[in-house]
């Protein structure tokens, strides 16, 4: 498989991900991107469209101390801050999202980290 069917495929299955998680008002969507080098994080009310909140390893508060450490403890960093950020803005429960990733990993040091810093999924 070349690169574009990879993206294909997981673009597939995150499709059938998204026609059973919807993010709403009392429970928004943790989504998940991750890319070659980096990983990103967003909380999404669906109803609205509107994104909430948001991490990712390009933050500075992350940037910093990141580069030096695993992928994976990369994304547990961005689970942790995604987590704080929704806590402050008073989301306690979301549905996860893995984006057509397989639970495994970075996806999983993510939620993982996201958990122990108090969100609910």
């Amino acid at each position: 498989m070349g690169k574009s069917e990879v993206r294909i495929a997981r673009q597939r299955r995150h499709r059938r991900v998204r026609a059973k998680v919807e993010g709403t008002t009392s429970r928004p969507r943790l989504c998940v991107f991750r890319s070659l080098n980096h990983i990103y994080a967003q909380v999404i009310n669906d109803e609205q469209g509107h994104t909430l909140v948001t991490a990712s390893t390009l933050d500075p508060e992350i940037k910093s101390g990141a580069d030096s450490k695993v992928k994976s403890a990369q994304a547990q960093l961005v689970g942790s801050l995604v987590a704080k950020r929704a806590l402050d803005n008073g989301i306690k429960e979301v549905v996860f999202d893995r984006g057509g990733y397989q639970y495994h990993g970075r996806v999983k040091a993510l939620a993982e980290a996201a958990r122990q810093a108090g969100l609910k999924f």
